[in-house]
């Protein structure tokens, strides 16, 4: 347990956790959130369904939603909200097609006719029916993709995120 050298914010720390567990609060104060070699995954599907894959980092983030994991993202599809080198927190979601929050930001592991690739996009309706979604990007060089439900292998909700500042020297 953590303790203030003031002991008066200690019992404000006390009362705190004390209202988060009596209003059954979503959020966790204390997790230890392990971060992830995305590079070192081939397939969001294998590394849910394998447990090997061993944290290189840990982070603890006061007052973020209970999460699965963190990786560093790769690319510029949702730029400028994140770029390459930020954190995503994510939660796993084992039924995607049932448990699908419209227009949430999701990392997405796709098996298409483009090929096989893991992606980062705000999920939206497709006009085409229930079982097509529409990816979009924050990034306006990218148009939006309609594709099949059946096309994605695995998917992580993105409750939360990091932004790694790299200033010009």
């Amino acid at each position: 347990d953590f303790s203030f050298s003031d002991p008066s914010l200690n019992s404000f720390t006390n009362i705190i956790g004390e209202l988060s567990v009596i209003t059954g609060s979503i959020f966790q104060h204390n997790q230890i959130i392990p971060k992830y070699d995305i590079n070192s995954i081939t397939t969001l599907e294998l590394f849910f369904n394998n447990n090997i894959h061993k944290p290189v980092d840990y982070y603890s983030i006061p007052n973020l939603p209970k999460v699965d994991g963190a990786f560093s993202i790769i690319g510029d599809s949702m730029f400028p909200i994140l770029k390459s080198g930020d954190i995503i927190f994510y939660s796993q979601i084992n039924d995607f097609k049932d448990n699908l929050c419209w227009g949430g930001m999701y990392l997405l592991d796709l098996n298409t006719d483009d090929g096989e690739y893991m992606t980062v996009h705000y999920i939206h309706s497709s006009d085409k029916g229930e079982d097509w979604i529409k990816l979009v990007s924050s990034n306006t060089h990218y148009s939006p993709q309609e594709i099949h439900v059946s096309t994605v292998r695995s998917a992580a909700f993105i409750k939360g995120f990091l932004q790694i500042c790299n200033p010009v020297i």
